[in-house]
């Protein structure tokens, strides 16, 4: 690492990217992980709109691809679909 100012500011703040990210990216995987488990077919309707704007969030924040959050919405929707 060089010892600029600059360069040691750029790490400080990628550290706290890389914590934020990690946050929002668990805190989404928990979220669909509860969504899939629920049994009741209403709950899930209601909560599916906020689970996809969190994907979308994501997706926008470059933490996760753009196709991977529309295959992840599409995966989670087909089951709203289908019942």
């Amino acid at each position: 690492m060089a010892n600029h100012k600059a360069t040691k500011k750029d790490m400080r703040q990628a550290a706290k990217r890389r914590e934020r990210n990690k946050y929002y990216g668990k805190t989404t995987r928990n979220a669909i992980r509860e969504l899939k488990a629920s049994e009741d077919e209403k709950a899930y309707g209601e909560s599916l709109p906020s689970v996809v704007s969190m994907i979308d969030k994501l997706a926008k924040k470059g933490v996760i691809h753009k196709n991977k959050a529309s295959n992840l919405k599409r995966k989670l929707s087909k089951k709203t679909a289908t019942a």
